[in-house]
């Protein structure tokens, strides 16, 4: 069991670490197009109508992640660093209890490592600002990023097949 802190467990680092068959360059370039981050954000059965997705430094993110039964999860977030095809940071933010004022805000660093013609990709996820409404979707957050990277995977192998 985690320690809590302020009553949330303490899910401060989620690191999930992934070989995909695709270079760094169409890695990199689905984690930073904003229509093919629309494709596999969220996760299973959730779709994402709306995605913008300026990614640049301090570009904007804003993403309504509809979930399933038709709940609308709206997140947004800035873009801190784009290296390409090397890395990607930003921050989101979640469950907003008031305009502008998020009960949950993670720090995500992307790293793209070149492994024999493959690509490991790195997500470190750091929870940097949690309120104890939020502690369910922290407990999930490891599952959701790993269903993420799976319709990440179903991604980049439709487009090797086009």
């Amino acid at each position: 069991m985690k320690k809590k802190i302020n009553g949330v467990p303490d899910w401060t680092d989620v690191v999930l670490t992934r070989l995909f068959n695709a270079s760094r360059q169409e890695l990199f370039r689905a984690w930073t197009d904003e229509a093919e981050v629309a494709q596999w954000w969220g996760p299973h059965g959730f779709t994402n109508p709306v995605c913008n997705w300026s990614a640049r430094p301090l570009g904007a993110i804003y993403i309504d992640m509809t979930a399933p039964d038709g709940v609308v999860f709206p997140m947004t977030g800035v873009f801190h660093e784009l290296a390409p095809p090397e890395r990607v940071v930003f921050t989101s933010r979640a469950f907003e209890s008031e305009p502008g004022s998020p009960q949950l805000e993670v720090l995500n660093t992307v790293i793209f490592t070149e492994v024999n013609g493959r690509t490991k990709l790195t997500l470190e996820a750091t929870v940097m600002k949690a309120a104890p409404g939020v502690a369910e979707s922290l407990e999930g957050m490891h599952e959701g990023w790993q269903q993420s990277l799976d319709k990440l995977d179903k991604h980049i192998q439709r487009i090797h097949k086009q």
